[in-house]
């Protein structure tokens, strides 16, 4: 069926979803029928429940565990080329590929990607397999030579990439709702209505603080830093963790600045009325933020692929990396609206959007037969 495609996501957070949600909607506007998977269903004996139970536990109560488990298992010269899941993801994933028929496998989560090229290494996936990489920092479980090509977030990565496995990559541009592309800040009774929206004073210079849809990583310390200053008034993001929104709720109303916020679907407005997003993860809400026009700086990353990624965006020159508390304040007082600073920072995060967008590289009547690559896209220089 040429004009079906089954993307593979993992509800690990919010963003794999998000990802995958967005391309199902750009592929469908395109005449093809995308269906979204989500990996850990298709692992047994509700194996993907409680690798998700578990990985939110660690990750909220004991983040040096789970940096452990990254540097042993994900990246280290030592570490097995494959995941353990990959064997029996595989095999749902192969139920789901007879069931669907899809011209096009994307994979958009590391176990998807070994799961499906494990299958098409073994002749048992029978087209292509392209992966979209929604991480600057790669590791090697999101590695596996059997899958045909990856659409990378820069340069960089997609060198990594095909030096890694020997296959194609190509840059693609951040897959992104169109409620974000930068309309410059807002101005006026739209910046006053959204800060009265989230209960802050006309004139309040917002950062927002992302904790991710889970609410991890030492976001407190960050808002208290920023209320103290008498500079900032943060609205931390602490996604669907009440408890942590309570907290800050709390302590942001003792030091007499900033707000805390629940799960948002005004995301867009939010950041329209930002001065900056401090982040900790590097993941979908920063590119949410380069759409938006609003500099990112990343201060404290939560441990594993949110430290590598952070860095990895700076070395990329699309954010800044605050590693001490000063730095903190002072990689914000540089972005002053009219300084230099901020103007490159947000051209070279806006310069990642004049790549291809994702679903250019994937529909169905821009690949040739087999294992062909796409005709009209042209390789990572």
């Amino acid at each position: 069926m040429r004009d079906r495609a089954l993307i593979v996501s993992a509800s690990m957070g919010a963003g794999h979803d998000a990802v995958a949600a967005e391309l199902a909607r750009r592929l469908a506007a395109s005449g093809v029928r995308a269906e979204v998977v989500d990996v850990l269903a298709l692992l047994p004996l509700r194996l993907g429940a409680l690798l998700r139970w578990w990985y939110r536990g660690v990750m909220l109560r004991a983040p040096w565990l789970y940096a452990l488990v990254y540097r042993v298992f994900f990246v280290s010269r030592r570490a097995p080329s494959t995941s353990p899941l990959t064997v029996v993801a595989a095999a749902g994933l192969a139920r789901v590929v007879r069931r669907v028929r899809p011209a096009l496998v994307v994979p958009v989560f590391h176990v998807a990607a070994q799961a499906a090229g494990h299958l098409r290494a073994r002749g048992r996936l029978g087209v292509p397999s392209v992966v979209v990489l929604t991480d600057f920092a790669v590791h090697r479980l999101w590695l596996h030579p059997g899958n045909d090509r990856y659409l990378c977030p820069d340069t960089a990565t997609a060198l990594a990439v095909t030096a890694a496995v020997g296959r194609p990559a190509f840059r693609c541009a951040p897959i992104v709702r169109p409620g974000f592309a930068a309309q410059g800040a807002m101005q006026g009774a739209g910046a006053a209505e959204v800060r009265a929206r989230i209960g802050l004073r006309d004139g309040d210079r917002i950062v927002l603080v992302c904790a991710g849809s889970w609410g991890v990583g030492r976001v407190a310390a960050t808002a208290l830093l920023l209320a103290r200053s008498g500079r900032y008034a943060p609205v931390v993001l602490c996604g669907r963790n009440e408890r942590l929104r309570r907290r800050l709720g709390r302590l942001l109303g003792r030091a007499g600045a900033g707000a805390a916020l629940g799960w948002r679907d005004d995301l867009a407005d939010l950041l329209a009325s930002a001065y900056a997003l401090v982040d900790n993860a590097g993941g979908l809400t920063c590119r949410e933020a380069f759409a938006a026009g609003v500099p990112v700086v990343t201060y404290r990353p939560i441990a594993g692929h949110g430290r590598d990624g952070v860095l990895a965006m700076a070395r990329a020159g699309v954010s800044v990396h605050a590693r001490r508390r000063a730095d903190l304040l002072r990689e914000l007082d540089r972005l002053e609206p009219g300084l230099p600073g901020r103007a490159a920072l947000t051209a070279r995060a806006a310069a990642l959007f004049t790549s291809a967008p994702a679903e250019s590289l994937l529909l169905p009547d821009l690949l040739l037969p087999g294992d062909a690559v796409p005709r009209r896209c042209e390789p990572a220089p």
